[in-house]
């Protein structure tokens, strides 16, 4: 107990350190308070230790306090247990050890819901859908998916025996692994879309995904003749400065600074400029943005809307321009902390949230000049040159992928259809949708309309307020149309609930690369970025500073 004092003791003074503002105080009053704050604490901790009626849980304790020490700062300052250390691995490295599946909960069972190509699942023959009944000698029946998880991750080159229930077959059946590194790809998928144009889908930016959006790029330019380029960065959260400073030298010349950061200390005043040669200057690129393209995709767009190098197309960008380091701490802990802000060429920051006052960026209301001249907005991430609507499902469209009968219906499907030929000339026939119709006939399928939350509401306000009687029929008609309108919705968002059985289809048997083709097909901003590739004097016009 007492090393576990003494451990706790070390790793919070470390975190103390953050929580007091060098601003406030000349440095040496800064290291007293520091200290003082240190020594109080761990008496505290000691006594409650030490007299406290009931046994005290230190380690829940310690989390609560760092939680607390960190929640006024910003939410991407973070502490890293030891326990959290390998997820947190993962995400900021796209690595970890592993079979190469994704798995849901559904019900007591734990289902395959994706699996990566090429890993050591996928050479094994395990499918989406699967359900796992044992793995290695434990039972799984019950567990939750992140218990699963847990058990799948070991260190790579560990063997595991799993055993699963297959759709359409008796009996589980059993499949030998071994676990290896299982490193995600940033560029999960490229190809020629039409008229020589070019599309890679850049879904990271982990370690050596400016390599991989290089050798895509190279191939596109070499063997396939792409004249034009879509870069589609919609929900890319971001990751390392540096791999989006080197994607950037593909296209602009070497030397060019495509972002700064500015911190507190000397030491995080940095600029990053283009390290490689070029290998297009002119290729038109439209670039694919929305809410969730945050970090190193607003550095990547941002820098490209900067230099005019690019047409920022999408919905305005998440506004995330804080820099986070990673520090090692005792024990095997971690901290990712906030050193800095960046700028991209124009000068202005875009982030949006100020966190020290909680109020919106003073450099929103700033306007800067593009390379060429153009104007731009400081704050508020980037706001695309071409607005584009933002896709959003009907309530009966969300309500079926989220309690999983779109999944599952497609399971049952998949069991009997050995295959459906090419993504290009498959569809969903009236045959396959009536089937999914039948299949959630017994499914008790309901879900609540807004509409139908306000006018409980209503109900609610009119009961208190005495007007329910006088408007209880009107009420209740109401509702029969509101009921009758609903029922109707499969027939009437049948096209939407087609486009969603479509991708989930196509995916069993094309798998990651297989659903993103699909979901190009009839994607309403990528269709948006070909029309204007193919318009060169639109696109020209666009990146020219109006007088």
């Amino acid at each position: 107990m007492i090393r576990r004092l003494l451990t706790i003791y070390k790793v919070l003074a470390i975190a103390l350190i953050l929580s007091i503002s060098i601003d406030s105080f000349s440095q040496n009053e800064n290291n007293f308070e520091i200290g003082k704050s240190i020594d109080i604490y761990a008496s505290l901790l000691k006594e409650l230790n030490l007299n406290y009626v009931d046994s005290v849980d230190t380690e829940k304790i310690f989390n609560a306090s760092v939680k607390a020490l960190l929640q006024n700062l910003d939410p991407y300052t973070i502490f890293v247990s030891e326990k959290e250390v390998e997820d947190f691995e993962v995400l900021t490295r796209g690595a970890y050890g592993g079979i190469g599946v994704a798995i849901h909960q559904f019900e007591k069972r734990v289902v395959v819901s994706n699996v990566y190509s090429g890993f050591t699942a996928h050479k094994a023959g395990m499918k989406i859908g699967d359900v796992f009944l044992k793995i290695d000698s434990i039972s799984v029946v019950g567990k939750t998916s992140s218990e699963v998880s847990d058990i799948l991750k070991d260190m790579p080159g560990k063997p595991l025996t799993v055993s699963m229930q297959r759709p359409g077959i008796e009996g589980p059946i059993e499949l030998n692994l071994i676990r290896e590194t299982i490193k995600i790809k940033n560029v999960p998928y490229y190809g020629v879309l039409k008229d020589n144009i070019g599309y890679i889908i850049l879904t990271g930016f982990t370690e050596n995904a400016a390599k991989e959006f290089r050798n895509a790029f190279q191939d596109l330019k070499k063997n396939h003749k792409i004249e034009s380029l879509i870069l589609d960065l919609r929900g890319n959260g971001g990751g390392i400065i540096n791999e989006a400073a080197d994607i950037l030298s593909l296209f602009i010349p070497r030397n060019t600074e495509v972002v700064k950061t500015k911190g507190k200390i000397k030491e995080q005043n940095l600029s990053y400029k283009t390290r490689l040669s070029p290998i297009d200057k002119k290729i038109p690129i439209v670039v694919l943005v929305d809410n969730s393209s945050a970090s190193s995709s607003e550095i990547v767009a941002g820098a490209l809307q900067d230099l005019d190098r690019a047409v920022i197309m999408g919905q305005r960008t998440f506004g995330k321009g804080l820099v986070q380091h990673i520090k090692d701490m005792q024990y095997n802990t971690k901290v990712k902390l906030t050193v800095a802000k960046y700028y991209i060429p124009s000068g202005r920051c875009i982030q949006e949230i100020d966190y020290k006052s909680k109020n919106v960026t003073a450099d929103s209301t700033k306007v800067y000049l593009t390379k060429g001249g153009r104007e731009v907005k400081g704050g508020k991430g980037i706001a695309p040159d071409i607005t584009t609507k933002k896709l959003s499902l009907s309530n009966v469209g969300a309500n079926l992928y989220a309690r999983l009968l779109i999944f599952n219906f497609v399971t049952e499907h998949y069991k009997n259809t050995e295959s459906i030929g090419s993504i290009k000339d498959f569809e969903v026939t009236e045959e396959i949708y009536k089937a999914f119709l039948n299949y959630i006939e017994d499914k008790d399928f309901t879900y609540t309309t807004e509409s139908e939350r306000s006018l409980k509401r209503f109900k609610k306000h009119a009961e208190k307020e005495k007007y329910f009687e006088a408007v209880k029929a009107h009420l209740e008609e109401l509702e029969k149309a509101m009921k009758a309108d609903k029922d109707a919705d499969l027939l009437k968002h049948s096209d939407e609930i087609k486009k969603l059985l479509f991708h989930e289809i196509v995916s069993r048997y094309y798998l990651d690369e297989g659903r993103i083709q699909a979901s190009l097909k009839d994607d309403p901003a990528t269709l948006e970025a070909i029309k204007l590739l193919l318009d060169t004097e639109k696109y020209q016009e666009i990146l020219q500073a109006k007088n």
